[in-house]
């Protein structure tokens, strides 16, 4: 963990942070961290992948009442850790992705990020580091 925690309130990024948000698969970014997100750089209509200084994560479909199925959020995880390993140079700063507007728990997101914990420039909530093994 090594103070590699995400603040729960981020306002404000360095040069070299990503902001790390859970979003919909039609990129509509209208509430939570999403909404949030656009100041970062969120494209209007990107529902995945880095959109300026934000990395859009998938945990809602194109109906904003459909959550994904966690398998389906974890194919978006798992493209998300690659990425991160591939810019080694950005920090990402990951919030807590499909527990607020998509209604699912810690418990249920954070072992997704099993394999984030040892990548020195994923940062996650406190939350999600309390549920991984």
């Amino acid at each position: 963990m090594e103070g590699r925690i995400t603040s729960d309130n981020i306002t404000k990024l360095l040069d070299n942070e990503v902001f790390v948000f859970g979003s919909n698969l039609v990129g509509k970014h209208g509430k939570g961290a999403a909404k949030t997100a656009l100041k970062f750089g969120a494209k209007w209509g990107q529902g995945a992948g880095l959109q300026g200084m934000s990395y859009g994560i998938p945990t809602k479909g194109t109906s904003m009442k459909q959550t994904l199925p966690i398998d389906e959020i974890k194919v978006f995880v798992d493209e998300f850790i690659q990425f991160a390993k591939q810019n080694k140079n950005l920090t990402f700063l990951v919030t807590e992705i499909g527990c607020g507007l998509a209604g699912l728990k810690p418990k249920e997101v954070a072992p997704l990020f099993q394999e984030a914990k040892d990548i020195k420039n994923i940062h996650l909530p406190s939350k999600f580091w309390h549920k991984i093994k």
